[in-house]
């Protein structure tokens, strides 16, 4: 396994025809591309809305033809309460994903206990095809692993259904830390 290359992340994304749904359950992730905004972000000097419109360029343009085109991309977040650091810090640049035409929600972990959950974090495409996220244990995106195996997807649908009707709109949602 490996990591899927941005052109076939792109063509995965684009060419979903009704819908993307994204499950994250990680209290860290260490992705390298945020390592120096997160840094900043934890010496109290968080960018500016023009620094994060810059950095979320790219994911703004890529899914930008998706939601103007009624394709809905949501994204679920289960996290621990109180909050680690890089939750916190998520939180504050979702307005990223929100101009890239998201739908995220929240939910706290506890809220989640009786839910059958998938064993890593995945995007779910059309409800057909399933991208598993991999991770180290100290959070460092390792691979992708990609499944239209139906038992899979129809674990991920669930899953990801279950999670969204429980989850905090982005909006209403203040991180407990």
């Amino acid at each position: 396994m490996a990591l899927l290359s941005p052109d076939e992340w792109t063509a995965l994304l684009t060419g979903c025809e009704r819908s993307v749904a994204h499950l994250e359950m990680r209290d860290v992730y260490a992705v390298d591309d945020e390592d120096d905004m997160f840094a900043r972000w934890k010496r109290d000097t968080p960018p500016n809305s023009a620094e994060l419109r810059e950095w979320w360029q790219d994911w703004i343009d890529l899914l930008a033809p998706l939601s103007s085109t009624g394709r809905g991309v949501r994204r679920a977040r289960i996290v621990s309460e109180p909050v680690t650091d890089y939750i916190a810090y998520e939180w504050e640049i979702t307005s990223g994903n929100i101009l890239a035409g998201e739908d995220v929600r929240w939910l706290p972990r506890r809220r989640a206990s009786d839910l059958c959950l998938p064993g890593n974090d995945f995007w779910l495409i059309d409800d057909t095809t399933v991208v598993w996220n991999h991770f180290s244990g100290k959070g460092q995106w390792s691979a992708n692993e990609v499944s239209r195996d139906a038992s899979a997807v129809a674990l991920c649908v669930r899953a990801f259904d279950a999670v969204w009707e429980r989850a905090v709109p982005h909006k209403d949602y203040s991180p407990l830390r």
